[in-house]
């Protein structure tokens, strides 16, 4: 099978479209917050939420029912062309939309009404249910069209939900298939479905899931069976979420956690975006404002965390080397992880005022 040639990967998909991107910018996107457009009392409140959160995202896919897609994709035009700060490559907040799945009667339809009314407010389209690069191929092309036919001088990036098994199987291949990857999230609830999972949560673990302690010895020496046992729940996602951070990573994309679905539970939920950010994630899906600043929270480094970043990179001097900080060796890899959580603190300072504030008091002893 003949490939394109890496030389030809970077031209536009047609005449008149903007330049591919040779470089996904790293804008903050702590929080996707989704909102359905076609819910007026939810679409009055977008206004207000520009400056508070990273993304929002208009969805016109699961959640919004046949009847109102037609009523969500309008109402996503509408909200766009009159929220100011709203989209763009210098707005406050990010808009971002999730498009009906490529196997429906509804998704051309999103992307040729979308793209030349609101295509330059508009940074990524989210395209769920990516089975392998094919997808990405037939979303590539239609943009580039588009975008050509409504003059856009910057090319709208696309963004994957890993849903199904088969999307899995072809992550790498999908993480490589367009210079317009922004990043990949992962969809728990349809992907456990489609490996036919017995879990019906959306996100999180679950208690059946568990290693449990060995049994004790009795006073002869045999193993207690019976006896109590510690248990310790698992996390059904870690390899999923492992795997689609390093396909990302080889790449130059970014990946994220997904929806988390008990909105009442925002311990478990805390806990679930943390695991998904120490494992390499930059961010989480939100479906409920709770969940904004849960989010918001959990992906920005702590005070403490840069506090030991800049200490090691002020020790480390020009990188060679070892150092011992605090009794613990630091040396070039140490160096190499602390100028990620250094240069991360720095981009959210950037449009958090608050953290900003936090980052600056920081005092770095030696």
């Amino acid at each position: 099978m003949a490939h394109r040639s890496p030389k030809d990967f970077f031209r536009p998909l047609a005449v008149g479209a903007p330049a591919p991107l040779t470089e996904i910018p790293a804008r903050p996107s702590r929080a996707i917050h989704f909102f359905d457009p076609s819910n007026e009392k939810m679409a009055a409140k977008v206004p207000a939420m520009v400056g508070t959160v990273d993304v929002l995202l208009g969805n016109l896919e699961d959640a919004i029912k046949a009847d109102n897609k037609v009523a969500a994709r309008e109402g996503l035009v509408r909200i766009a062309g009159d929220t100011d700060g709203l989209g763009g490559p210098d707005a406050t907040t990010q808009l971002w939309t999730r498009i009906n799945s490529l196997d429906s009667p509804w998704a051309l339809d999103d992307l040729t009404t979308l793209v030349p009314a609101i295509g330059h407010k508009l940074d990524v389209v989210m395209v769920p249910k990516v089975q392998g690069p094919e997808d990405i191929h037939y979303v590539d092309r239609i943009l580039a069209q588009l975008e050509a036919k409504a003059g856009l001088d910057r090319p709208i990036l696309v963004h994957a939900i890993l849903e199904t098994a088969r999307g899995m199987a072809n992550v790498e291949e999908i993480c490589g298939a367009s210079p317009r990857m922004q990043g990949l999230s992962l969809g728990p609830a349809d992907l456990a479905a489609d490996r036919r999972m017995k879990t019906t949560r959306v996100g999180g673990g679950h208690p059946g899931y568990l290693v449990r302690q060995d049994p004790p010895l009795n006073e002869l020496g045999v193993a207690d069976v019976d006896a109590t046992r510690a248990t310790y729940q698992q996390d059904l996602w870690h390899y999923t979420i492992a795997r689609m951070v390093d396909a990302c990573a080889t790449h130059g994309i970014y990946p994220y956690y997904g929806p988390f679905g008990d909105i009442t539970d925002v311990v478990a939920c805390e806990d679930q975006f943390r695991n998904a950010f120490l494992l390499g994630c930059v961010g989480t899906w939100s479906l409920h404002p709770k969940q904004i600043a849960i989010a918001t929270k959990v992906f920005s480094p702590s005070v403490e965390d840069v506090r030991h970043a800049r200490r090691v990179v002020a020790a480390m001097g020009d990188g060679t080397g070892a150092v011992m900080l605090d009794g613990k060796m630091e040396d070039d890899a140490s160096l190499k992880q602390c100028l990620v959580m250094v240069e991360l603190a720095e981009q959210l300072a950037a449009i958090d005022p608050d953290l900003k504030a936090a980052y600056d008091e920081i005092e770095v002893t030696p």
